[in-house]
């Protein structure tokens, strides 16, 4: 399994595979950052600081998919209201994502790898789901071919830390693979009765 292990192997597969993806999906990249300016204007790219390896913050890079439309105390509206028929289907085909290559060459993230998510988690995980930055954050990963936002927070980490204890090249394969499928039939893209996924606030009893 050491080969299979290597980190400079799965650095290779991530520069060779964000690569190829942004000379595929160029057009299609262009395409959707047009039709984004023209029915929400700028910015096109939705850019937030997220935890990277070992906690470390770095910029990740989306399409963006709602607009900032607020209420009249100035507090953004709830994401299903702000999210536009133009953003609901870039997620729902994972579209929204696709900047996210960038991020894979200069980095900060690995094509397969748990998902990064808000800096103001870092402090509210257990010490066993805090393991899940042991490793790049990714495009997709583990628990998202196990039910992305269908699955409970809790749910999620185990498999982020369970991914962390037995990745190899074989198994982010096999991901990369599973999550075609996921994207071509559209599951788990929303948890149940939300738009997006709800807020983590720590795991009871912890």
């Amino acid at each position: 399994m050491g080969v299979l292990r290597s980190p400079f192997l799965k650095r290779a597969l991530d520069v060779i595979g964000a690569s190829f993806a942004l000379l595929v999906f160029g057009p299609v990249m262009l395409y959707i950052a047009l039709r984004i300016w023209r029915e929400m204007g700028s910015p096109v790219l939705f850019r937030q600081v997220r935890p990277g390896l070992h906690g470390r913050p770095f910029v990740m890079y989306k399409f963006r998919t709602m607009t900032e439309e607020r209420d009249a105390q100035g507090k953004l509206l709830p994401d299903e209201k702000r999210l536009t028929r133009l953003g609901r289907f870039l997620r729902e085909h994972s579209l929204d994502e696709l900047p996210e290559f960038f991020n894979v060459l200069k980095g900060d993230m690995s094509l397969v790898g748990p998902r990064p998510l808000l800096m103001e988690y870092l402090d509210r995980y257990t010490p066993e789901q805090a393991r899940r930055h042991e490793v790049k954050p990714g495009i997709t990963g583990w628990a998202q071919v196990n039910g992305r936002n269908a699955l409970t927070w809790e749910e999620k980490f185990r498999l982020d830390v369970w991914y962390v204890d037995n990745w190899n090249l074989l198994l982010d394969l096999k991901i990369l693979f599973l999550t075609l499928v996921k994207v071509l039939r559209r599951e788990g893209i929303s948890a149940e009765g939300h738009a997006t996924m709800p807020e983590f606030k720590g795991t009871k009893g912890a």
